[in-house]
């Protein structure tokens, strides 16, 4: 009998004859039954295309640009006008145009979760291979580092960076106020978190029979890490940053709502969020609609790792 589903081998008739599937033919078919992971893949596709195209989706709307103010959408008491056919989100108080401003808030908080995300798992990854592999005097020095990084509450740290470097930046001024400060700290906060997982699977992958082969064959250690033990992580890396990135697009967005991260002109919708709080009861949809993007970016970014973790998992049958 031959072996199906989602095990480790996996068996597929062509042409009469037997043929293997590949991993990545074995992630693409556990991948491809869950429905709710296609949708959130989906959606996050739709919202890198607003990302990217952002000036050309609110120019195709007939919508005025972000920072765009019109007194005029106001009334004689200063509120903002709701949701109209020229402006479906409405307006804020300065007449700005809240749609334009969401959909320019998506570039902000994919750049600070894809970009932030992707740094800290490099450091991560680097530190992590390095403190499993080597041990002794190495491992110990590297995790009592991640064990002091990680006893620091990463909201009073981004909020202590954000005011210090709030006026003249960081590091010489390489670290600027804005989307590099908010990378910055989410870099700094989160590498660890990374590490740990590395660590743990390293410890354990480099006492199998494959390590023990390339040493014996006279591979260096810098083979046998990036050519042997790299390729193994990729599944649980690729899980762990894709759940890390939904954290950090929701630690920009507390950054912003305090006045630590993103500031205007420039759109986010943690910021949105924070301006709409004290006229929430006369303009609920400057709260709603930035609420509804940053909830639905989260939540399909969170269902998207399940998935993943669900495909890319040798244990999982379906």
């Amino acid at each position: 009998m031959l072996p199906s589903g989602g095990g480790a081998l996996d068996f597929l008739e062509l042409g009469g004859g037997i043929a293997s599937r590949s991993p990545l033919q074995l992630f693409w078919r556990r991948f491809r039954q869950d429905r709710v992971a296609l949708v959130s893949l989906g959606f996050i596709a739709f919202l890198i295309v607003i990302a990217v195209a952002a000036p050309l989706v609110v120019s195709l709307l007939g919508l005025p640009g972000p920072d765009v103010q019109n007194l005029n959408l106001t009334d004689s008491f200063g509120s903002p006008l709701g949701p109209s056919l020229a402006h479906p989100f409405g307006v804020d108080q300065l007449g700005e145009d809240v749609m334009s401003r969401v959909i320019y808030g998506t570039r902000v908080a994919l750049e600070v979760g894809i970009l932030g995300t992707g740094i800290a798992t490099a450091v991560g990854v680097a530190v992590g291979m390095l403190a499993g592999f080597y041990r002794g005097w190495i491992d110990t020095a590297l995790s009592r580092l991640m064990d002091v990084v990680l006893s620091i509450p990463i909201l009073l740290l981004g909020l202590g960076v954000g005011a210090a470097c709030a006026v003249r930046g960081c590091v010489k001024g390489a670290v600027q106020p804005g989307l590099g400060l908010i990378i910055f700290v989410i870099t700094i906060a989160t590498w660890p978190y990374v590490a740990r997982i590395v660590r743990g699977l390293v410890l354990s992958m480099r006492e199998r029979e494959f390590v023990e082969a390339s040493r014996a064959l006279g591979a260096s250690d810098a083979r046998i890490m990036l050519r042997e033990i790299l390729p193994n992580l990729t599944a649980p890396i690729i899980v762990y940053a894709t759940l890390l990135i939904p954290t950090n697009i929701l630690f920009e967005a507390a950054l912003s709502f305090l006045s630590v991260g993103i500031r205007p002109p420039t759109a986010s919708w943690g910021q949105m969020i924070a301006q709409a709080s004290p006229i929430f009861t006369t303009a609920w949809w400057y709260m709603v609609f930035p609420g509804a993007a940053l909830l639905l970016t989260v939540l399909a970014f969170n269902l998207l790792g399940d998935g993943l973790q669900d495909a890319l998992s040798p244990r999982s049958v379906r």
